[in-house]
């Protein structure tokens, strides 16, 4: 009976069958032909038995009880230990077509074979054979592929392997270990006076470069017989050691010249195979080619050492003029960055990597723009981008921001294409973003103050006609009202609407009255008195007037003055008013209670005095309109719209300002600054 593996081998074959006649019969055949046999009646013995130990092929029922064969098959191939175990399937069916449809199934589930019963036992030995050869085939075709992997490494470490010591040491130390060597020695001619040498010997240690017989070597490589092969004869050894039986000699040859040579030396004539004999010529094959490039390399080197100082100094100078042209760019007052036409950032300057929005330059560059700029909505930056990608031309917008205190700066940003070739496509699109914060406001502030200037011209020219029929409307309405409480209207059935319309005439006159007179104020050119004031001062007297209010009852006050506050040059009355109508807007924005802060400081020759509450605070839309007369957030009746622009009239003529930070749901600062002077009255 064939057997491909012999009784050394001891080839393991797994039998499962829960006939337990059968199982023994085919047992007693594979052991009879030298192979290791095993059994098991079900699906869960043949696993146990797969777990204690490995196994070369399996013959499987496919009837088996409380499992089905098919099944076990797919539960091998599943497994990463028996996924490529040959499986050789039993069928008891008789019919025709039943087998047919059997065989499609157990192939299907992953079955390399199939036979169906009755058959010979020696059909099933001959088939397990022809699996087991199959597979010797494909381990010997595995051990070829790490041949040629050793010599792929060898050839990836030859290409990293251009001084002439590293070529030796790396072909002596991967022919020494990939042929299992006694010793190996790697020669190479440089020129006439300098050659490269490396040999291991039996500890593996490539430092003993006496072992070769360099004058032997010499002869041999100049002779016309120098050509691949095997020596035995130890007097011709080109190593010096008495244990080893055999050599192989390997001439370097490249371009019809002999740059050196390749000795391996082996223990054992059966050591130094013909497999053996064609790794090494392979090898010194490629350390030929090595050779010769190393000998190039070394050329090459030597002839462009001054046009390397050269290029070094080029580079240094282009390394120099770049950071000169960042230093530039990073000393800007600006934001810029860059990005190419895959939207992926190629600069970013030091300011852009400062301030509450900044981000470090290592962290960004080679991102992708949306994913750092997310505050951003990427449709309309996107839009931004391809519209000057598209059109080559300088898009600006203005843009605000608000920080985390509240406060609202302002940006102008531009986007400037650039080409860096011919094509006249934009290759890069620069953004700019520069701060005009101080510019838009100082711009609003004068729209402001015409604005204001205009309303009070207009207020100052009619006023007084309007005062006019107001106290004439007031002085008819008290007359009647004079008339109905002493009866004169007793009779009459409408007593009640008439006494209720002269109340609502009185009360609106008297509220056109008060605008008026707001209007009359905010128009008049104020009288200043310019004398020292001290603000801490006044500030205690607007709290006292303040906290007496009925509507203050709620509020928690708390005052804060600095020790050291210089004085101020102004009108304290018209300083007090401020105060006071900023202190009564907060507590009107805090009807249910809360917090009201005044606070005095010194920045710089300046004096601050804060008026801070904790009310609902203020839109960020609604900011830059307070100013305005007229606007207010109050209810109808409530306010007149003048309060605030009373205030930014009296700190204008006293040369000082009134700003403003709100944030919704936390409350609102209003900042008055006024030039200090000295106790003479100087700044």
């Amino acid at each position: 009976m064939p057997a491909a593996i012999t009784p050394e081998q001891n080839s393991t074959v797994l039998i499962i069958d829960d006939d337990a006649d059968a199982r023994e019969r085919l047992r007693e055949v594979f052991e009879s032909a030298g192979y290791r046999a095993l059994g098991a009646e079900d699906a869960a013995s043949a696993l146990h038995l797969l777990h204690k130990g490995p196994c070369d092929l399996v013959v499987l029922e496919l009837a088996l009880p409380g499992s089905d064969g098919l099944a076990f098959c797919r539960i091998l191939r599943a497994q990463p230990t028996t996924s490529k175990l040959p499986i050789i399937a039993l069928s008891k069916n008789d019919s025709e077509t039943n087998v047919v449809s059997r065989e499609t199934e157990a192939l299907a589930a992953g079955a390399d074979d199939y036979i169906a019963r009755p058959s010979s036992l020696g059909e099933i030995v001959s088939r397990a054979t022809a699996h087991l050869r199959a597979v010797q085939r494909e381990q010997a075709l595995i051990g070829s592929n790490r041949e040629l992997r050793f010599l792929a490494d060898l050839g990836r470490g030859l290409l990293r392997a251009l001084e002439p010591d590293q070529l030796v040491r790396r072909v002596a130390g991967a022919t020494y270990e990939g042929t299992n060597a006694a010793l190996c020695a790697v020669f190479v001619k440089l020129s006439e006076q300098s050659d490269a040498v490396c040999i291991f010997d039996r500890e593996g240690s490539a430092e003993d470069s006496s072992l070769l017989e360099v004058e032997r070597l010499a002869s041999w490589l100049a002779s016309p017989g120098a050509v691949p092969g095997v020596v035995t004869d130890k007097d011709r050894f080109l190593l010096r050691d008495e244990k080893h039986a055999v050599e192989y000699w390997a001439p370097l040859r490249f371009g019809g010249r002999t740059k050196g040579a390749l000795i391996v030396a082996f223990d054992k004539r059966q050591d130094c195979d013909e497999t053996q004999g064609r790794l090494i010529d392979a090898a010194g094959q490629q350390a030929a080619l090595a050779a010769h490039i190393s000998v190039l390399y070394q050329d090459a080197r030597e002839s462009s050492a001054s046009l390397a100082v050269e290029v070094e100094r080029r580079t240094a100078e282009v390394e120099a003029q770049g950071r000169f042209i960042e230093a530039i760019i990073d000393s800007l007052p600006l934001s810029l960055y860059a990005i190419d036409r895959n939207y992926e950032i190629v600069a970013w300057n030091r300011n852009r990597e400062l301030g509450e929005l900044g981000m470090p330059r290592g962290a960004v560059l080679g991102k992708n723009i949306f994913s750092v700029l997310t505050r951003q909505k990427r449709e309309l930056l996107e839009a931004e981008f391809a519209r000057v990608f598209e059109t080559g031309q300088i898009d600006r917008i203005e843009h605000e921001t608000a920080t985390a205190s509240g406060a609202i700066k302002h940006w102008l940003i531009s986007k400037f294409p650039m080409w860096i070739d011919r094509s006249g496509e934009v290759s890069h699109v620069i953004t700019v973003g520069e701060e005009i914060t101080g510019r838009v406001e100082a711009t609003r502030a004068v729209a402001r103050a015409e604005k204001l200037a205009a309303i009070g011209r207009l207020a100052a020219g009619v006023v007084h006609e309007i005062n006019n029929p107001l106290a004439t409307i007031s002085a008819c309405a008290e007359a009647l009202e004079s008339r109905v409480n002493e009866g004169a209207f007793n009779e009459s059935a409408a007593l009640d609407d008439l006494r209720e319309y002269l109340g609502l005439i009185r009360s609106e006159a008297f509220r056109c009255k008060a605008i008026t007179n707001g209007l009359l104020d905010f128009s008049h050119s104020r009288t200043l008195q310019h004398v020292p004031v001290n603000l801490g001062e006044v500030v205690y007297s607007a709290f006292r007037l303040v906290s007496h209010q009925q509507r203050g009852e709620m509020i928690k006050f708390e005052i804060e003055t600095a020790e050291d506050l210089p004085p101020v040059s102004g009108d304290a009355g018209q300083l007090q008013q401020a105060i006071i109508a900023l202190a009564t807007n907060a507590i009107d924005a805090m009807p249910d209670g809360g917090v009201l802060g005044l606070r005095t400081s010194r920045k710089g020759t300046s004096v601050l005095v804060e008026v801070r509450d904790s009310g609902a605070g203020i839109r960020a839309a609604d900011i830059p309109k307070i100013f305005e007369p007229f606007f207010t957030t109050k209810e109808v009746g409530k306010g007149t719209g003048l309060g605030l622009a009373v205030c930014y009239g009296i700190l204008t003529e006293h040369g000082g300002s009134l700003d403003v930070q709100s944030t919704i749901g936390v409350g609102t600062t209003f900042t008055i600054t006024l030039p200090a002077i000295n106790q003479d009255g100087e700044p």
